[in-house]
């Protein structure tokens, strides 16, 4: 099951290092300062921790306007998932 909701952003792990592009990253904090965002970024939830592989631009956008949270589909998933997407 898949559940949306405001996750701080410091509780969010990304553990693979991603290069943005600092002008689609600009241009979307206008949008977010603007409108929010409207898209939620998915996350990994495994043992109570939340993890984030997509939405770099949108998260840093967020990390750059000083936001506290940002929206995210949760999908639970055993360790075993997490595994994958670290392979």
């Amino acid at each position: 099951m898949i559940e949306v909701k405001e996750i701080p952003l410091g509780a969010i792990r990304r553990p693979l290092p991603r290069e943005n592009d600092p002008t689609k990253v600009a241009a979307l904090m206008e949008s977010i300062k603007e409108e929010g965002l409207h898209e939620p970024i998915d996350v990994l939830e495994v043992d109570g921790q939340y993890y984030g592989f997509s939405g770099c631009h949108r998260f840093e956008a967020h990390q750059r306007l000083g936001k506290p949270t940002i929206k995210c589909r949760v999908r639970k998933a055993p360790r075993s998932v997490l595994q994958k997407h670290l392979a």
